[in-house]
This record gives C-alpha cells, structure tokens and sequence, in this order.
C-alpha cells in the first residue's frame, strides 16, 4: 500500500469513540486491530526508508570523514513529515479498509 497518499492527520486529532468502536461494538477490541496494523505499518515504513538509505550508504572503517549527503537528508525528511503510522491506522479503519473477524464468534 502507498502511505504517501493517505489522508491520515498529521497532527492530533480527536476522534469519537462511538465511531471507533462501531464495527466491533468494543473499543478495547478495535484499539488493539488498530494497533496491530500501525505496528504493521510501522515496519513497512521503517523497511522502505532502510532500503532506501542503504543506497547512500559507504562503508569505510574511518571514523573522522563525515560525508553529508543532501539527497540522504531529503529522503530522511521526507519519512519524518508523513503520519504518524498510528494515525494512518485509524484513518483506514475509520473507511473500513482493514479486514477483520473474530474466530470466536464463527
């Protein structure tokens, strides 16, 4: 999935519990699906931003150069402005975009 093109709030935001946990009838159980996925999220971003910052990346053993490297710079930037993944969660789950079941009640 792209989170670049998520409509996700970048700041806090309040949301209505009743909305939250409208699906599941239980807040517990729709905060902790919520946060399954943000954790999922989460480490696809962090996997992407590695992969992206391992092209950068020059191995020597000396520890007194420090290159700066702009095009690094903008990329680390770049994945500090987007949403937070807890944020991009909710918003999928507000727009019902996450699949979920309980196997106790089928």
């Amino acid at each position: 999935m792209d989170y670049k093109d998520t409509n996700a709030a970048v700041t806090t935001v309040t949301y209505d519990k009743n909305e939250i946990e409208a699906p599941t009838e239980n807040i517990y159980a729709a905060i902790s699906i919520i946060a399954k996925r943000a954790t999922q999220i989460n480490s696809d971003l962090k996997k992407e931003l590695v992969d992206k910052l391992d092209e950068f990346a020059t191995y020597n053993d000396s520890l007194e150069e420090v290159f700066e490297n702009k095009e690094q710079i903008e990329v680390s930037k770049f994945y500090e402005r987007l949403p937070k993944p807890t944020a991009i969660a909710v918003e999928e789950w507000l727009n019902d975009k996450i699949y979920h079941r309980n196997p106790e009640t089928e």
